[in-house]
């Protein structure tokens, strides 16, 4: 296409645009319906003249606007927000996002819909949109509010199973079945990616560009931005990821980076333009014919958002431990579907497995329950007082009992404190079980890379898959031995809050000893067996396995202390850069 053609398409697209978001401003209606209103009136089907002259062009911009939205999403991730709001961010992610997936297959069902379209809207309905959301409560002035800061946790975790749903539909779509072990598979091989990828990012990342910030040029500290954005994206695509889960992480990494602020800034006006384009380009896809035809549809899928949503992240917050008011707000700020639906949509349409009808459904039902988002947030106060007044009193005796039992229940004191140790102990193993399997994983990968380019040169298969093992085994002992000095320290605090049992003769046996070294033990064999299945492509036989395994185990006696040192420092280094105060904080 000739340069001038594209500049047409995209002067077209924004002066629309700018007129349409200026009126819609001035109504007090959400920015993200006047784009989506843009598309439909540049739209083919609509306009009567040819406004666009090359929608593949600008569905190429569109592309960006996906990276740059889920990038923006990353860079409002935050392990310290999650961690103040996450039992009840994800018990009310849990309970929305399983019931939604249930109502929406089961309406497309009753449809008469194809089981795909089925799954795939029951997808789309089950994220809520942080954009509208955030942009709601903004103008509305409750952005700091104590329901917020609960719906912004329950975001962040929908966020990331999200990420993980569009990795299953896109292996169920190919494979056109639902194999459990394969789901299994999918959401292990994930988490320990994403685990990976942000521990090694967050050591690595913030510092590259607190490097980067010390030149006090903004130009560059933009570009490297961009450049570790899209690099990172085209790796996640290499190893066969969606390019929304590398945005979503690359940002969730830069968001530990001192300059978190700054780089929100800078991102800003690249983001809003390109995810404009994005939103147009949803308009563009909408067809009022089939909106007509599909207008009961839309009204029940409407409304099934609307009460499903409610009821989940209401019934989720309220069982979390919080009152019904709060609860109620909860509920009403996350009923509606946005950028997430979208890019489930276009999933769809790109792997070819929905029908045409499905993609102008969910918008549609996205356009209605964004407009309504400001008003069911105001509705939440009276809706609450009146349910709490017309309650029948055995029911509203039962609610009250249950938030003071969960009250009195609640760990507090010493039991408050070790559950949080506990808690921090099974987090660090976990880390380190993850940064072991993907050096296995990456290993795996390194033979097949090595007998590709390096075949005239490489030893015997046997020698080989020896010498990647064996490398993968030492860069692992480091963390191999802090997940067995954390088990060691887990299985001392769970042997202190057992009894000790007396023999007949009167000597001690205790419980606790036992536990104390087995748990340990027993636990490392389970990581090695792990080991073992993850690695089973590059296994030496045992005549090589049996010395590697002696060999580790004495170079682990040898240099102990080192690699307690060596993991320890890396350890801080974490902590350091997650707990450093962000450039403009207050």
């Amino acid at each position: 296409m000739h340069p001038l053609g594209f500049i047409q398409d995209l002067a077209v697209i924004m002066l629309i645009a700018g007129i349409v978001t200026i009126l819609f401003h001035r109504f007090r209606q959400p920015l993200v319906l006047g784009y989506i209103i843009t598309g439909l009136i540049v739209s083919p089907r609509v306009a009567p003249i040819r406004l666009i002259q090359d929608p593949y062009t600008i569905q190429i911009l569109a592309d960006l606007g996906i990276v740059f939205l889920m990038f923006s999403l990353g860079l409002e991730f935050s392990l310290k927000k999650l961690s103040r709001v996450g039992a009840t961010a994800t018990i009310a992610a849990l309970a929305e996002i399983t019931l939604m997936i249930w109502i929406g297959f089961a309406v497309g069902r009753n449809f008469g819909w194809s089981n795909m379209d089925a799954l795939f809207l029951g997808a789309m309905l089950a994220i809520s949109s942080t954009t509208i959301i955030v942009k709601a409560l903004t103008e509305l002035h409750m952005r700091h509010q104590k329901f917020a800061e609960l719906i912004f946790g329950i975001l962040i975790v929908e966020d990331i199973l999200g990420i993980g749903i569009i990795a299953l539909l896109s292996g169920i779509a190919v494979t056109g079945t639902i194999d459990a072990g394969n789901v299994f598979i999918t959401i292990g091989k994930l988490s320990m990616f994403m685990i990976v990828a942000l521990v090694l990012g967050v050591l690595i990342v913030p510092r590259l560009l607190t490097y980067v910030a010390r030149f006090g040029s903004h130009e560059i500290l933009l570009i490297t931005v961009l450049g570790l954005c899209f690099g990172f994206c085209l790796l996640v695509v290499r190893m066969e990821y969606s390019i929304a889960l590398g945005a979503f992480l690359i940002g969730a990494i830069m968001a530990e980076a001192r300059q978190l602020h700054l780089i929100e800034r800078l991102i800003e006006p690249i983001r809003d333009m390109f995810s404009a384009i994005f939103f147009v380009t949803i308009g563009l896809m909408l067809d009022p014919g089939a909106l007509a035809a599909h207008a009961w549809p839309i009204a029940v899928i409407t409304v099934a958002v609307i009460a499903g949503k409610v009821l989940s992240c209401s019934l989720g917050t309220f069982l979390a431990g919080h009152d019904g008011h709060t609860s109620m707000r909860v509920g009403m700020g996350l009923a509606q579907i946005g950028e997430f639906s979208f890019i489930i949509a276009s999933l769809g349409v790109s792997l070819k497995v929905t029908s045409d009808f499905l993609f102008p459904v969910v918008v549609a039902v996205s356009a209605v329950t964004t407009f309504l988002t400001p008003y069911l947030i105001r509705l939440a106060d009276p809706l609450s007082a009146q349910i709490i007044q017309r309650a029948p009193a055995p029911v509203a005796r039962a609610f009250g009992g249950y938030t003071a039992w969960l009250r009195r229940h609640h760990p507090e004191g010493e039991r408050a404190v070790i559950a949080k140790i506990v808690a921090h102990i099974l987090l660090q193993i976990i880390v380190n079980c993850a940064v072991v399997a993907a050096v296995f994983v990456a290993g795996a990968y390194s033979v097949g890379t090595i007998e590709m380019h390096f075949l005239k040169w490489s030893p015997q298969p046997e020698v080989q898959q020896t010498m990647v093992w064996g490398g993968a085994l030492l860069i692992s002992l480091p963390f191999l031995i802090a997940a067995y000095r954390k088990l060691g320290a887990l299985s001392l605090i769970l042997a202190q809050l057992g009894e000790p049992q007396r023999t007949p003769e009167g000597g001690r046996f205790s419980l606790r000893r036992l536990m104390f070294e087995l748990i340990p033990i027993l636990s490392i064999g389970a990581m090695l067996f792990l080991i073992a299945i993850i690695s089973a492509s590059i296994l030496p036989p045992p005549r090589y396995l049996i010395p590697l395994l002696l060999g580790a185990l004495m170079l682990s006696a040898v240099f102990w202390k080192f690699f307690v040192r060596l993991h320890s420092r890396l350890q801080i280094a974490l902590f350091e850069t997650m707990e450093q105060e962000k450039d403009g904080e207050t």
